[in-house]
C-alpha cells in the first residue's frame, strides 16, 4: 500500500479535495482500473489550518434528508465545523468527488485525517 501525505495548511478546500480524490481513485497510477480500489492511503494533517473564506463558512449549506415527510435539514458550513470539526468538511468534499458506486465507501476508508 502506497501512502501519500498532505499538509492542508493554507490550501483551498476544493483544490485539496480534488487532489485527494484523484489519488484515492488511483487515476495517478498507470495501472488504473475503474472497477478496483487503488492500493493508496492518503494522510492529511493540519486540516484546521485550511484556507476557507469566512463568507463560505456562512453561506455554504449541507443538506440531509431523513426519508420522512418534513425531514429535509440544512446546515451551514460553520455549524458543521462547530459540531464535527474541519475534518468533516474535507470528508464531505472528497466523498462528493468520488464516483457514486459501491466502491465509494470502501475508497473513503483509505482517507485518514488529523486536525
Amino acid at each position: 500500500m502506497k501512502e501519500f501525505t498532505f499538509d492542508a495548511t493554507d490550501k483551498k478546500l476544493g483544490r485539496l479535495a480534488t487532489e485527494i480524490a484523484v489519488i484515492l481513485m488511483g487515476k495517478n497510477d498507470p495501472a488504473y482500473t475503474p472497477n478496483n480500489i487503488a492500493p493508496h492511503r492518503v494522510l492529511v494533517s493540519n486540516v484546521s489550518k485550511m484556507a476557507i473564506d469566512p463568507k463560505k463558512l456562512d453561506e455554504k449549506k449541507y443538506t440531509r434528508y431523513s426519508g420522512y415527510p418534513g425531514g429535509l435539514k440544512h446546515e451551514t458550513m460553520a455549524r458543521v465545523v462547530e459540531k464535527k470539526g474541519y475534518s468533516e468538511i474535507l470528508k464531505k468534499a472528497v466523498y462528493g468527488m468520488l464516483p457514486g458506486n459501491k466502491l465509494r465507501k470502501e475508497i473513503m476508508k483509505n482517507l485518514i485525517i488529523t486536525e
